[in-house]
């Protein structure tokens, strides 16, 4: 089975609120085996909402709705469903009674409009609330000739989890058949996600019982796979067989093949080889100093660094000579290298890594324009140096610098 999640809420058209609640119903809906075919927010429209549903209700066997169930005239989630199904809406007495209930426990009157809570479409259940005012509302319909589901909730998250949990899952499981869902993920460093596509399309698109996505984030590529069957063994024996498939294609491209971090795998390759990393750090401003030590455990492995902005900072802490900085600039392969070293001697590391750039968006000259970074590791043998031009904003060239000084340390280290 399959469905679709409309959030329903002008505020979440607005650059000041988002739409949360659909990451939680789709992790829910995962797990019953149930595949997500679209997501929407529609503003507080009751013509453009009904609309919405008939055009999700025409390809999703269910439809989760969230918001819109509240006593105030922007509220329309209920009269878009009657308006899309053709129905009225009725006011339900028992809501109604609970309602003056619940107020008069709290020794306050009930306002008028407080009552649009109790109107349920025509042919709905209502799925009660323990926590909040707005009940749910379930409707098992034929629309089409075809099965539906139309499952409403608040909009507030509390309210929304406690009634998909008590109400809605259990009738879920005994509709849906039994379907499981397997996913994984490869990340993969230093390859363009074009490259990745045309060398792996050729194996994922023979696999047409798995769903491969390509996604480009934070200077990375994902590969997404996710596979539907009647047991969990067989959707996971079909995705775990093309991931094998793709790694061997891209070799050590991929650094994570279960989800990890690219600094989750540096610093489990580091403590597996005994091996110990320092970082002296110019334009990337201690980000991967950050990176690194923002893992749990991580000083086991990581002795520490410096952040060496200024010249002055490059010689006291990591013992980059002053004849070397004038001679060739503090952005050049020279110093990158002398940092590298530098940091290594100074606090005895296996590993040394220094980094040297223009970040931008100013600072930058025909010889050194922004974007131009220098990358050093050095082990006491050897001392390897990529020079890289990136493009965009300060942080990007900085998040771009990290990704490749890490992938360097993982692929010394491999």
């Amino acid at each position: 089975m399959n469905c679709e999640i409309l959030a329903v809420g002008s505020e979440m058209l607005t650059p000041f609120r988002q739409d949360t609640n659909s990451l939680y119903l789709t992790e829910r809906m995962n797990a019953l085996g149930v595949v997500l075919l679209a997501k929407g927010i529609i503003g507080d429209n009751r013509t453009v909402a009904a609309a919405a549903i008939r055009q999700s209700l025409a390809r999703a066997d269910i439809l989760l709705l969230t918001g819109g169930l509240g006593p105030t005239m922007d509220d329309v989630t209920r009269e878009a469903v009657a308006l899309a199904l053709g129905v009225d809406v009725v006011r339900d007495p028992d809501i109604l009674t609970a309602l003056y209930k619940r107020f008069a426990e709290r020794r306050i009157p009930m306002p008028e409009n407080n009552a649009r809570q109790a109107d349920v479409v025509r042919g709905a259940q209502p799925l009660p609330n323990p926590t909040g005012t707005a009940p749910g509302q379930w409707i098992d319909t034929v629309v089409d000739k075809h099965r539906k589901l139309i499952i409403m909730l608040p909009g507030v998250p509390s309210e929304m989890k406690a009634i998909f949990t008590a109400e809605c899952e259990p009738r879920l499981r005994e509709i849906i058949p039994p379907s499981f869902i397997a996913a994984r993920m490869l990340r993969i460093a230093a390859l363009p996600e074009s490259e990745v596509d045309s060398r792996t399309a050729p194996i994922y698109t023979t696999y047409t019982d798995v769903e491969t996505t390509i996604l480009a984030a934070n200077s990375e590529i994902q590969l997404h796979f996710r596979s539907t069957a009647v047991t969990k063994d067989r959707a996971q024996k079909r995705v775990d067989e093309l991931c094998g498939r793709v790694e061997d294609e891209l070799g050590e491209a991929v650094f994570s093949s279960h989800g990890e971090t690219l600094e989750q795998v540096v610093l489990f390759f580091l403590e597996m080889r005994g091996e110990t990393l320092s970082t002296a750090e110019s334009c990337t401003g201690g980000l991967v100093a950050q990176r690194i030590t923002s893992v749990p455990g991580s000083s086991r492995s990581y002795l520490g660094g410096a952040v060496v902005y200024a010249n002055e900072m490059k010689t006291e802490f990591a013992d980059v000579p002053t004849k070397l900085l004038h001679e060739h600039g503090a952005v050049s392969r020279p110093v990158a290298a002398a940092l590298a070293e530098g940091i290594r001697e100074r606090t005895g590391s296996t590993l040394g890594l220094g980094i040297t750039g223009v970040a931008g968006p100013g600072g930058g000259s025909p010889e050194t324009p922004v974007g131009l970074v220098y990358i050093a590791l050095a082990d006491g043998r050897e001392t390897v140096i990529k020079e890289r031009r990136f493009s965009g904003d300060r942080d990007r060239v900085r998040w771009l610098a990290s990704m490749l000084a890490l992938d360097m340390v993982r692929r010394h280290i491999m």
